[in-house]
C-alpha cells in the first residue's frame, strides 16, 4: 500500500509518501509547504502530488483542529475539510482525518533517545497514561492510555480551556487580555499566537521599555514570535523584555503541563511537542518551567516524579499520521 501522510498546521504542512510501516523514517517523497499560501487542503495536496510519480491508495492527515464525523476546520485557517470530499477531489480511495495532536501522540511509542531531550528525568511508571502538550501556532494537547497490549491515543482541545493565573502578575495579564478578548484560553498565552500577547502586556504595562531596533523589526512583520524568541536567545535585547516574555511563557506552559499531568495522572510522562519547545530548551531548563510544573501543593511530590521530555524530531506528527494509516 502506498500511503500519503500529512501534518497539517496553521503555518506549514508536512506531507510524505510511505511504502511501509517499517520505513516511517525513510519516506519515498516528502515536502514542507506553507499552508496559508493555498486556498484549501485539496489545492495544497494536488500541488504536492504533481511531483509524486506513484498513485496513492490511502491518505491520512493530522489536522490542527477538532475532527467530528470525518469533518473538520483548521483552527487558525479558513479551511473546511471532509473525508468523502477529499477522496473525490484527490482521487484517493480512502482519506482519513484526525486531530494533529492525536497524530503526534501516535508517534510517542515509536520515538527513541535521539528524538527526545529530557527536562525532568522523573521515574516513569510502565504502561501509565502519557500526556502530550505542543505549543506551535496554537496550543495542542492529547493523551495516551494503555489498553493491555498497546497505547491508544485520544485528542483533546484542552489548549482552549480558561487561562488560570497563579500570581498577581498573571492576574494583570489576564485582565489585560480580557479587555481585548471575550474568552482567554491557554492558547492565547502559550503558543505562537499567544507569546506576542505576553510581550505586549510587558510593554504596555510599563514594566519594560521596547528598544528602538526591536520596534523597527516588529513593525515590518506580521508574526512577531520568531523575532521575540531570537532576541531572547541571543541576549541582544538588553532591556530584557524578550527574556521576560520567554520566562513568563515557559512558566505558564509549565503550569498547564502540570495541570494536564494531574487531570489524566500522566505518570508515564509528559511530552512537549510543537515548533516552539525545541527552540527554547535553555528556558525550559532554567527552572521556571519545572518550578511551575511541580507547584501543585500537596501533589508537588507526585509531579516531581513525572518525566518531562521535549520532542526534537520535527517530523513526529508526520510519523504518527503514517503509523495511524498503516493500522487502519
Amino acid at each position: 500500500m502506498i500511503l500519503l501522510a500529512g501534518d497539517v498546521g496553521g503555518t506549514k504542512t508536512n506531507l510524505a509518501v510511505f511504502a511501509s510501516k517499517d520505513k516511517l523514517r525513510t519516506p519515498l517523497f516528502e515536502a514542507k509547504l506553507p499552508s496559508a499560501h493555498y486556498p484549501s487542503l485539496t489545492a495544497l495536496v494536488k500541488d504536492f502530488l504533481s511531483n509524486v510519480k506513484s498513485s496513492v491508495d490511502c491518505a491520512v492527515f493530522g489536522v490542527a483542529g477538532p475532527v467530528a464525523n470525518g469533518k473538520t476546520k483548521i483552527t487558525n485557517l479558513p479551511w473546511i475539510m471532509q473525508e468523502e470530499q477529499l477522496q473525490e477531489e484527490l482521487d484517493i480511495p480512502l482519506v482519513h482525518l484526525l486531530n494533529d495532536l492525536e497524530a503526534m501522540a501516535n508517534a510517542i511509542p515509536l520515538l527513541g533517545p535521539t528524538d527526545l531531550y529530557t527536562v525532568n528525568p522523573g521515574r516513569p511508571v510502565p504502561h501509565a497514561p502519557i500526556a502530550v502538550i505542543a505549543p506551535g501556532t496554537g496550543l495542542g494537547e492529547a493523551f495516551l492510555t494503555w489498553d493491555g497490549t498497546r497505547y491508544r491515543t485520544y485528542p483533546s482541545e484542552g489548549g482552549h480551556a480558561d487561562f488560570a493565573p497563579r500570581n498577581p502578575f498573571e492576574v494583570g495579564l489576564l485582565v489585560y487580555m480580557l479587555e481585548r478578548l471575550q474568552h482567554v484560553s491557554y492558547e492565547h498565552i502559550c503558543s505562537g499566537i499567544g507569546l506576542p500577547n505576553i510581550y505586549a502586556y510587558l510593554k504596555e504595562s510599563g514594566t519594560f521599555e521596547e528598544p528602538a531596533w526591536l520596534a523597527e523589526q516588529l513593525v515590518k512583520v506580521e508574526d512577531h514570535t520568531p523575532i521575540i524568541i531570537n532576541a531572547a536567545l541571543s541576549e541582544q535585547d538588553l532591556s530584557g523584555i524578550c527574556v521576560a516574555t520567554l520566562e513568563t511563557f515557559t512558566s505558564i506552559l509549565g503550569a498547564e503541563a502540570g495541570n494536564m499531568a494531574l487531570k489524566i495522572l500522566a505518570t508515564g510522562g509528559i511530552y512537549l511537542g510543537g515548533g516552539i519547545s525545541p527552540r527554547i530548551l535553555s528556558f525550559l531548563e532554567s527552572g521556571d518551567f519545572i518550578k511551575a510544573f511541580k507547584d501543585k501543593g500537596r501533589f508537588s511530590h507526585l509531579l516531581a516524579s513525572i518525566p518531562v521530555q521535549v520532542i526534537l524530531n520535527p517530523k513526529v506528527g508526520l510519523i504518527g499520521a503514517a503509523a495511524h494509516g498503516f493500522d487502519l
